[in-house]
């Protein structure tokens, strides 16, 4: 991975991270200060405090491609380190598909006259699973690259004892 790459996408993290961060400020803001009275329209409360969690599986997610990012320069994310940070952004990937799940529950009441809309919010949250599901595939090749890599090493190491 190069330089300029590994730059641009960690430009691109910070930009999110300092974003997540701002839209959570905003919404505890609305939570605390309560100058934002609601009209029974939307369940706004509920709303926000699962936005503020959404945005923490965003921010969870962001800091372990930054870790593997890191992994990646360094030469070490064909470790069994790096697993755990995988392992992160699965996690904070059905954490996000959940999220979108109780969105969706709590926007259906105010849906019933037009159902279409809910069915289609449920059909994000199972795209969203999915993404977990490639990331998770995705794992399943790096355990086989750290395999090769150990089995190399340990090939390695036995041909130069012959040697």
């Amino acid at each position: 991975m190069g330089k300029l790459a590994v730059r641009a996408l960690r430009a691109v993290l910070v930009v999110v991270l300092a974003g997540t961060v701002f839209v959570q400020a905003l919404m505890l803001w609305a939570l605390v200060s309560g100058n934002d009275p609601e009209d029974g329209s939307l369940p706004l409360t509920p709303l926000r405090v699962v936005t503020i969690l959404g945005m923490v599986s965003v921010q969870v997610a962001v800091a372990c491609v930054w870790r593997l990012v890191t992994m990646v320069r360094r030469g070490t994310v064909f470790s069994h380190a790096a697993f755990r940070y995988v392992d992160g952004v699965i996690g904070a990937i059905v954490a996000a598909a959940l999220v979108w799940f109780a969105v969706t529950a709590i926007n259906a009441p105010g849906q019933r006259d037009d159902p279409g809309v809910t069915v289609i919010m449920a059909g994000v949250g199972v795209a969203i699973l999915g993404v977990a599901l490639i990331v998770l595939v995705l794992r399943m090749l790096l355990v086989q690259a750290v395999a090769r890599d150990v089995e190399a090493a340990q090939m390695q190491a036995e041909l130069d004892e012959v040697i």
